[in-house]
């Protein structure tokens, strides 16, 4: 929500009477005549009333244009009412208006406009407790509805803002407005526009800032969602076993029908094992006989005594 000062203040500055740059000097200009040519007509005796009737004169036209003549920016639009009753859109641009008879009561502001509001501890469908901050994109696309049909068409718009975030909020459960934020916000904008549009007011958008949870429910999750996380990794670890069994047994097949096959491996294993320094392997005494695992190790120690000398 916007500062209650800040909001006064625009709204001091949209009903004020603007007298622009080019009425003051306009005015200025007058009032410059009427006080040179009343000080001429006073040095060559003219009558004083005629005098005061000069003075009058221009300085009445100065005030006219001061406040006649008005500057609408080139996104804005003035409201101008005659007598109370709406005479019309005015601007962009310069443009008059008789004072005292018309009058300029708001400036409605064409760009598409940006408000923040929020909810504060909101219960969700499934009662728990959560802030949630959003901003509002909207924009006036008929100034003479959002001058008329509501008093603070801005004010409007952040209160239903709000009002309708509680009203989603309340028909979700939590899982659903933290992973369905897309959902959240286009409900948002249905309901807030729909609101909005007798006003002239059109929403382009709505976006979720942030969602807060309670901290003690955040740890809970975080736990769960640490937990899920071990799990998921023990089933990856599950059936990385289960690829690897499988490529055991279909390795197997090939030794099956060659037994020479078989002893040639497991010496070319076991050698790789022996070349390790202080590596120490134990076999079935069968495999010694089988694979004469003797006359290997012979060879190995043999091949390392080389090496050592070299």
């Amino acid at each position: 929500m916007k500062n209650p000062t800040y909001q006064r203040m625009r709204k001091t500055d949209e009903n004020n009477p603007r007298i622009n740059g080019v009425a003051g000097i306009l005015f200025a200009t007058f009032l410059t005549i009427a006080t040179v040519g009343a000080t001429i007509m006073g040095m060559e005796n003219v009558d004083v009333w005629v005098i005061i009737v000069f003075t009058m004169v221009f300085m009445l036209i100065g005030l006219y244009l001061m406040f006649a003549l008005k500057i609408a920016d080139q996104w804005e639009k003035a409201i101008v009412l005659r007598f109370g009753k709406f005479r019309g859109l005015l601007g962009p641009g310069l443009f008059w208006i008789i004072p005292i008879v018309d009058t300029i009561p708001k400036w409605i502001d064409h760009r598409v406009m940006v408000t923040p509001f929020s909810a504060e501890k909101t219960l969700t469908k499934d009662t728990v407790p959560v802030d949630v901050d959003a901003v509002l994109f909207w924009m006036a696309w008929d100034a003479e509805k959002a001058a008329l049909e509501v008093e603070d068409y801005k004010m409007a718009i952040s209160w239903a803002s709000q009002t309708a975030l509680r009203e989603v909020i309340g028909q979700m459960e939590l899982a659903d407005i933290l992973v369905g934020r897309a959902k959240m916000d286009a409900e948002l904008q249905r309901i807030i526009d729909e609101r909005t549009t007798p006003w002239g007011i059109t929403v382009q958008s709505v976006e979720i800032r942030d969602v807060v949870i309670p901290q003690e429910l955040e740890d809970t999750m975080s736990r769960q969602a640490q937990a899920e996380r071990e799990r998921q990794a023990r089933v990856i670890l599950g059936e990385s076993e289960k690829q690897i069994a499988a490529s055991f047994a279909e390795a197997s097949e090939a030794y099956i029908d060659n037994p020479t096959a078989l002893h040639l491996r497991a010496m070319n294993m076991l050698f790789e094992g022996l070349k390790e320094k202080g590596a120490m392997v134990i076999v079935p005494s069968s495999a010694v006989d089988t694979m004469n695992l003797g006359a290997l190790s012979g060879m190995v120690a043999l091949a390392k005594t080389s090496e050592n000398k070299e």
